[in-house]
């Protein structure tokens, strides 16, 4: 049986979601070779955009963020690598010719979103800022540098502050990684009421993560084992279907990988708190899109699950599903293609005296809201 070629920015249906979910939904369209049938958002008092990696999955999904929030732009340049270069690409009813990316990229650019890798952003990051740009940067290369902010719009903006559009000063800021977002998102409104002095976060990482080539071998193992074949091992060293592994990142000397103290710094950083304790295990799950997170929370005051609750249901960005009656709670299906962070299973830790510890459970795109969503959301800071 022929493997169907799967697309960039593989779709998942949504499944049928409780009545008291109201996750908000992205639009079904994306870019292609054909008509890109969504409203304009070209204006000509917006800023000119530059996507670097645009052929990317999260590159794509920059193009659908920013038709989805009619995100104004007075131009558009779309850049890639010089395998990429020349194409043709169809968008918002007006066809785009991909460009290599190079140092002279960058005239006349006001906002530059990147997602390309951390050694093209080493390069050429620093390129746009001379030329003014504010680049929002989607990879680590510049995240831990204390001059840069990390920053997630609805948990701290005030790490953007003195940086401004047009200003003829030009910026980096960091996208955080997708686990760290997702995590924060769910974490920050606790944190706020209670401080969070020590949080324990397992992750369930789904393909996405390691981009479109590991979605399409998921799909590819799981058709093999299922016919009793010997699956297909290209992206990962072992058998991604009906299986779950550590995090493919490096280990390091201390045991943890990459993604693990991604976590670790990029909350310490985020929070502007060296001293909250944060111990992280991340592992891949042979699911196409979004991650989900358990997650421990202890506090330095106490906050009881019902007060938690209120709290969640009112954060920005976040959608509380939490029915024990019907064991109903998010799910990585639930929240895929969709820009909210989805939290429940939300319960005091028993293991606590009193009400200082919390667990809950987070499910959130790892492409959208863990990437590509937050970028945009960025950019919309600086109008």
């Amino acid at each position: 049986m022929k493997l169907p070629t799967l697309s960039l920015n593989h779709r998942l249906t949504t499944p049928f979601l409780h009545p008291a979910t109201n996750l908000s939904a992205s639009r079904s369209s994306r870019v292609s070779n054909g008509p890109f049938t969504v409203r304009m958002s070209l204006k000509e008092d917006g800023p000119s955009v530059a996507i670097v990696g645009v052929t990317g999955a999260v590159g794509q999904e920059f193009l659908s963020v920013i038709s989805d929030r009619d995100f104004p732009y007075r131009s558009l340049k779309l850049l890639a690598s010089k395998r990429s270069a020349e194409k043709t690409v169809t968008y918002e009813n007006r066809n785009y010719t991909v460009e290599e990316l190079t140092e002279n990229s960058f005239d006349d650019v006001d906002i530059a979103l990147f997602s390309a890798g951390g050694s093209i952003s080493k390069k050429f990051g620093p390129i746009a800022v001379d030329k003014g740009v504010i680049v929002v940067d989607n990879s680590s290369a510049f995240r831990m540098d204390e001059a840069i902010p990390l920053v997630i719009p609805e948990v701290n903006p005030e790490a953007m502050e003195g940086i401004k559009l047009k200003s003829g000063k030009g910026a980096l800021i960091a996208n955080p990684n997708c686990s760290t977002i997702i995590c924060l998102m769910a974490a920050t409104p606790l944190h706020r009421r209670a401080k969070v002095i020590r949080m324990v976060v397992s992750t369930y990482q789904a393909a996405s993560g390691a981009g479109a080539a590991a979605m399409e071998e998921l799909e590819l193992q799981t058709r093999e084992v299922l016919e009793g074949k010997e699956p297909t091992c290209k992206i990962f060293k072992q058998q991604y279907a009906f299986n779950l592994f550590s995090h493919n990142a490096p280990v390091l000397s201390n045991g943890y990988n990459e993604e693990e103290m991604k976590l670790v710094k990029e909350t310490r950083k985020i929070w502007n708190n060296k001293d909250v304790k944060v111990t992280a295990t991340c592992i891949r799950v042979p699911v196409m899109r979004a991650h989900a997170e358990s997650v421990n929370l202890q506090f330095e005051t106490p906050l009881d699950e019902d007060t938690a609750r209120d709290i969640l249901s009112n954060a920005p960005g976040v959608v509380v599903i939490d029915d024990r009656a019907a064991n109903f709670f998010p799910t990585p299906l639930q929240v895929s293609n969709k820009d909210d962070v989805a939290v429940g299973r939300i319960r005091q830790d028993v293991s606590q005296d009193g009400s200082y510890g919390l667990d809950i459970f987070v499910c959130g795109d790892q492409i959208r809201k863990g990437a590509a969503l937050n970028a945009v959301q960025i950019a919309e800071m600086l109008l």
